[in-house]
């Protein structure tokens, strides 16, 4: 088997405008921590848009926390085409529905929406997550950190990652098959030079044991990428959400992260939902699990919760549900409590994954002894 996976830079223009929606909500978050945030992002040649629903007694100045965004990010030179300081800032903000906010704001705090979340965790790396988003990520945060380092100064801001990771029998992670690169450049450096730097300097120290003589090599597949970032690009917040989760490895219930403060199950479920399936492979309770929830607006518990562990369950999946329903609480102000989302974190999310990242609390495996011991009781019950 074959599986294939991709990551972007954060100065690719969909990753921009996650991160200044991102950048918004933590701004109001730590102004005041019932703000309620749902906010899009556009980006395109000279010009950003800001719209959505903003509910806050906080006070913020948009095109200020932008303009510092995409200066952080390297936009800060008009000959990449892209400039913080040149660009128009656009804004059309009106407050949160207040029938929404009829669901959210009582005593039981309800989900903000109806829907559906995955997550997922397995073995194949000590992050416990799939090896071909891994490696794609770790691809584009090395070339922006040599690009921010100057190491290869010709770099810009734009650019991704592909990775083909070939499985052995059992489902093991054997080699990369193949491997894509994309990177914006200035137009002095040559391509000979650029394939030689990027094969070098990024792909076989990220690649490792991975890389082989056999392994297809794609830098900048077209020979040019001088013009990136939103001039060429129109980018849109919420638009690489497999980026942001599983590389496509596991489902996906189709709500964006970025831009949504934490009474939105989209974003806060879904941090739930990896948190319950990495406790439970870390408990070796199975070697990859998919879990799904389910929520309906105003309800303050999960409608559904479904176990996905194709065949790995070292004890029962109906076990496997009991011990959830015992040690977690997924009601949308229980997840806000346990893994503590009421703070200005999530600019860091925008960039290179939400999952299998350190720092943040729903990556923790701190169920894992609580798993075991409800399991361990209810056997010797019997």
């Amino acid at each position: 088997m074959i599986f294939t996976s991709e990551s972007v830079t954060e100065g690719h223009p969909d990753k921009l405008a996650d991160q200044i929606s991102d950048s918004i909500v933590d701004e109001l978050i730590s102004q005041d921590r019932n703000s309620r945030v749902a906010v899009e992002t556009l980006v395109s040649n000279g010009l950003v848009l800001i719209a959505g629903e903003i509910t806050t007694k906080g006070y913020v100045e948009i095109p200020n926390i932008v303009r510092n965004t995409i200066r952080t990010v390297g936009y800060d030179d008009a000959s990449f085409g892209f400039d913080f300081k040149a660009c128009s800032v656009l804004t059309s903000i009106h407050p949160q529905s207040p029938d929404i906010a009829l669901g959210v704001d009582r005593k039981k705090m309800g989900a903000g929406d109806q829907g559906m979340m995955f997550g997922f965790a397995c073995r194949e790396t000590k992050e416990l997550m799939p090896l071909p988003i891994q490696l794609a990520h770790a691809l584009t945060h090395k070339l922006a950190e040599t690009r921010k380092k100057k190491i290869l100064n010709y770099l810009r801001p734009d650019g991704k990652a592909q990775v083909s990771v070939e499985y052995a029998e059992m489902g093991k992670p054997k080699r990369v098959k193949t491997v894509v690169v994309s990177t914006q450049h200035n137009e002095k450096v040559k391509l000979s030079t650029l394939k030689k730097d990027i094969l070098e300097k990024i792909i076989k120290p990220v690649l490792g044991k991975y890389f082989d003589s056999k392994t297809e090599v794609f830098i900048n597949p077209t020979g040019r990428f001088v013009m990136g970032g939103p001039p060429a690009d129109t980018g849109m917040t919420g638009r690489k959400i497999i980026v942001d989760t599983y590389g496509g490895y596991a489902r996906h219930g189709g709500g964006c992260f970025s831009g949504k403060d934490p009474t939105k199950v989209d974003r806060s479920a879904t941090y739930a939902a990896r948190w319950v399936a990495k406790n439970l492979v870390a408990a070796g309770f199975a070697e990859r699990v998919e879990v799904q929830i389910a929520y309906a607006i105003g309800h303050h518990e999960p409608v559904s919760l479904n176990f996905e562990t194709f065949g790995t369950e070292k004890i029962p999946v109906a076990k496997i549900e009991e011990a959830v329903k015992k040690v977690f609480d997924l009601s949308p102000a229980g997840i806000l409590r346990e893994l503590n989302l009421v703070r200005p974190i999530y600019l860091k999310t925008a960039s290179y994954g939400h999952f299998g990242r350190e720092g943040f609390s729903w990556e923790k495996t701190d169920k894992v002894g609580a798993l075991r011991k409800f399991v361990s009781l209810k056997s010797r019950a019997k």
